[in-house]
């Protein structure tokens, strides 16, 4: 059956957008014909009064349910917060800037009534994004692509409906250091057949700023390529062959510059030369092998990915109470 939706929203200091949001959210979902829809606000450790927002929201309707992150964690793992309290039939992700536009809700739905059990969306124009931060979009990418083991398409944002099937899959990904996209892309390269994609362009958000600086954008490119290849171990390894070859070369051109042409190189600069060449290589290659084990350390400690507080709505508490 697909009769009923939870629909996760992640939201980090969005105290102008909640109520806006939640009004045209509310209003595409009863426009998909569902019999039961609700709303999870994923708070992801906010200092504004996003949370209290949601409080008042709870109260006006018994289908709003809050999860309240005891800090800010992410949006990867405000998101994965959010997949672990949904309970419907699928689960729809998107964001609180009101970028991912909630007038697209229906046709995500009745292609998924139609039988996808994944509802991609592609954005084909993005009205706040600046030519450098595009550029910069499409370098990372064509980097990620081309060290990943898992092809993870641009332009495809975290704005997605899936059916229980697969949200219950993703949820065996037990990673304490994960790229949600990416994590989609290998569930979604299953079953092709299955997935369906809506395209949409990103109007500027509602209010407010952009919460992703470039250390974030920098911490979630080398996430990333390190969550799926090892294709940056085997590049280190063919580089240092390739300056241990150049090495030997020039310690092959020295020898003949002495011995056969008779002009002898000075000992000192070739001495220079050569350990500094290889200082610097073993130092790229220890650093990629070290982030790496940095990685197996995180997660062999199994810590919780999040803290947080489920504030259900009173519709779920009624229902709960029914069953006892």
């Amino acid at each position: 059956m697909r009769d009923n939706l939870s629909v996760v929203i992640s939201a980090y200091n969005e105290e102008d957008n909640v109520r806006e949001l939640y009004r045209r959210v509310k209003r595409a979902v009863e426009e998909s014909g569902l019999d039961s829809a609700e709303i999870i606000f994923v708070d992801d450790g906010s200092s504004d009064s996003t949370f209290l927002l949601c409080r008042e929201l709870q109260t006006e309707d018994p289908a709003v349910k809050i999860v309240r992150l005891t800090r800010n964690v992410g949006h990867e793992i405000a998101m994965r917060a959010g997949l672990d309290n949904a309970d419907a039939d699928g689960v729809l992700f998107m964001d609180a800037d009101l970028q991912h536009p909630p007038e697209l809700i229906p046709n995500m739905v009745r292609l998924w009534k139609d039988g996808y059990d994944i509802v991609l969306t592609r954005r084909t124009d993005n009205k706040e994004e600046t030519y450098f931060h595009g550029a910069c979009s499409r370098v990372f990418y064509r980097v990620l692509n081309f060290l990943s083991d898992v092809e993870i398409p641009q332009s495809m944002p975290d704005f997605r409906l899936l059916d229980r099937k697969y949200a219950d899959w993703l949820k065996g990904f037990n990673e304490r250091d994960s790229l949600f996209r990416g994590t989609l892309s290998m569930v979604a390269a299953l079953n092709r057949n299955n997935v369906a994609t809506l395209d949409f362009v990103a109007d500027r958000r509602n209010a407010g700023e952009s919460k992703y600086g470039f250390r974030k954008y920098l911490h979630l490119a080398l996430s990333g390529i390190l969550q799926f290849s090892v294709r940056p171990l085997h590049f280190s390894l063919w580089l240092s062959v390739v300056f241990g070859i150049l090495a030997c070369g020039l310690g092959l051109y020295v020898i003949v510059e002495y011995f056969v042409l008779k002009q002898p190189t000075p000992g000192y600069a070739t001495i220079v030369t050569t350990v500094v060449f290889m200082g610097s290589m073993n130092l790229f290659v220890l650093a990629i092998v070290g982030t790496y084990i940095g990685k197996i350390h995180q997660e062999t400690k199994k810590r919780p990915l999040y803290f947080a507080d489920v504030f259900p709505g009173k519709r779920e508490r009624d229902g709960k109470n029914n069953q006892r």
